[in-house]
């Protein structure tokens, strides 16, 4: 049996949609099987919560009198990218504010930057801009100081070039010494293993193969109504996968957009990550219409059958060895702990499964209430068998070294 995307929107708008999310999806076809599971389900919700650095958002500020062609511009000391145009600037997640120590005295503790002003902006907050510019015949203002709310911007655009990754590692550290990475402190001789990923509520995870998820897909996007706008960067469908289909190391991303307005603190979270910088933990939640049974099967899949590689971030992630220590199911490492190396290790996740429940079950009261339509991809995101691969840069001079 097969649906269309407009078939599944038409039972929504009645309410008559069959609606359960992954985790739900999971027993359904442990019982009943794929195909009977496709016929009875009409939508998957997903979800996902944890830290994506690759966030930011576009942002109008509208003009001043006399009027300004911002040069550089500051938000609570934090840079903005102003070579767009005149008052539009683009804040990215990851900048961190004048001053800070930027890990000349480590581990820098990194407590203000780009994520911070974002969730503040969300948060109603006054936020001091600083701008200035070099003056021009129709721009002559030299300069701006002042302060705003989110609401004295025209356009505040959400606009993440990588967020929701399709699996990620697990991150160890063999070395004698603490590492301060994006994936958390590493305590020494494997002390700790770190890892980010919803698993089995993961978006990506239960469309492996991007059959339904493209430009156009409608989304849960930090509390508000979002879209998928393109394939991330780094996209990398390519890699290894399992029997099920599922990658068995980073692959696939999305780039996302919404309105930064309508978004909620609760769900776009700035932080702060000792001795790496700052980053955005930003909500994501996918439905994916079951129009099949292969997509049923692909919902089905569960933490057991996932798995992630587990790297060591002391040496052969900073170094690009491509090395492994072995891998590891989403079930093993929610158990709080792994083995590596013969060693049991504890593990803990910074991305949050309650959260990302949380999300999914959101997404569910959307669709059944019929308040959220399915957005049916425009056209879908360069798959398994495409050509597309995640390149590195050329080998260098060595002087970096």
């Amino acid at each position: 049996m097969t649906k269309t995307v407009e078939e599944i929107n038409k039972k929504i708008r009645n309410r008559k949609a069959v609606v359960v999310t992954a985790e739900e999806m999971a027993s359904v076809v442990k019982k009943d099987g794929a195909e009977k599971a496709s016929e009875k389900v009409d939508v998957v919700t997903t979800g996902t919560f944890g830290p994506m650095c690759s966030s930011g958002v576009f942002l109008n500020f509208g003009q001043s009198k006399p009027k300004i062609k911002m040069h550089k511009v500051y938000l609570n000391d934090v840079e903005a990218y102003s070579g767009l145009a005149a008052v539009d600037a683009y804040l990215g997640a990851t900048q961190m504010s004048r001053g800070d120590s930027l890990n000349r005295i480590k581990p820098g503790r990194f407590s203000y930057g780009g994520g911070h002003v974002i969730e503040d902006l969300i948060s109603g907050k006054k936020i001091k801009i600083k701008a200035s510019a070099y003056g021009t015949d129709c721009y002559p203002r030299l300069s701006y100081d002042g302060e705003i709310r989110l609401k004295d911007i025209n356009e505040a655009i959400m606009c993440s070039p990588r967020n929701a990754y399709q699996n990620y590692n697990c991150a160890v550290n063999v070395s004698d010494k603490t590492v301060y990475t994006y994936m958390g402190i590493l305590k020494p001789h494997l002390g700790n293993a770190n890892y980010c990923s919803a698993g089995q509520l993961s978006p990506l995870l239960n469309d492996p193969e991007y059959r339904t998820i493209g430009p156009g897909t409608r989304i849960f996007l930090g509390g508000a109504r979002g879209y998928v706008s393109w394939n991330g960067t780094q996209h990398n469908p390519g890699v290894q996968r399992g029997a099920n289909g599922v990658p068995c190391k980073p692959a696939g991303t999305l780039m996302v957009t919404g309105n930064l307005k309508e978004m909620s603190p609760e769900w776009i979270k700035g932080a702060s990550m000792t001795g790496y910088g700052a980053s955005l933990i930003v909500a994501v939640g996918v439905p994916v219409p079951v129009l099949d049974e292969k997509i049923a099967a692909f919902c089905g899949v569960s933490d057991e059958d996932i798995y992630c590689p587990i790297v060591d971030y002391s040496k052969d992630y900073p170094q690009g060895t491509g090395r492994t220590l072995g891998k590891v199911s989403y079930a093993e490492l929610r158990r709080g702990e792994i083995k590596v190396k013969g060693k049991t290790v504890p593990a803990a996740s910074l991305s949050s499964y309650y959260k990302a429940r949380e999300i999914a079950e959101k997404v569910k009261e959307w669709v059944e209430e019929g308040s959220f339509l399915l957005g049916r991809a425009q056209e879908t995101l360069p798959g398994p068998s495409s050509n597309i691969s995640f390149k590195s840069l050329p080998p260098d001079s060595g002087r970096g070294k």
